[in-house]
């Protein structure tokens, strides 16, 4: 068994290394074969995809948000800012349309 630290990671706690991760992981977007499900402590179902570092285990939740920052990115946006550093990802508008088609 793996000694990882486990993290859950909302969109709006994703900081640069771990996107970098998950589009270097998943270069053409996730499926459903990549999607794990589980319940959190207060019993809602919750969708991730999972990327690992050296000592951890990141489970970052799915939204139109992150599929949206992962399909846009570009490393170069994130030259100033620190690797770990939450604040450097932009929170970003999601048309209506766009969310409509989540559940597809």
């Amino acid at each position: 068994m793996d000694n990882l630290k486990r993290v859950i990671v909302d969109f709006k706690k994703l900081t640069p290394e771990v996107l970098k991760l998950l589009v270097d992981k998943y270069p053409d977007g996730y499926d459903d074969q990549n999607i794990i499900s589980f319940k959190n402590a207060q019993g809602e179902r919750i969708e991730a995809v999972e990327v690992t570092t050296e000592d951890t285990k990141y489970l970052v939740k799915i939204s139109a948000k992150l599929e949206k920052t992962m399909a846009n990115y570009d490393e170069d946006d994130y030259e100033d800012f620190d690797d770990n550093d939450p604040d450097a990802i932009p929170d970003i508008e999601i048309a209506e349309e766009d969310e409509d088609n989540d559940d597809d």
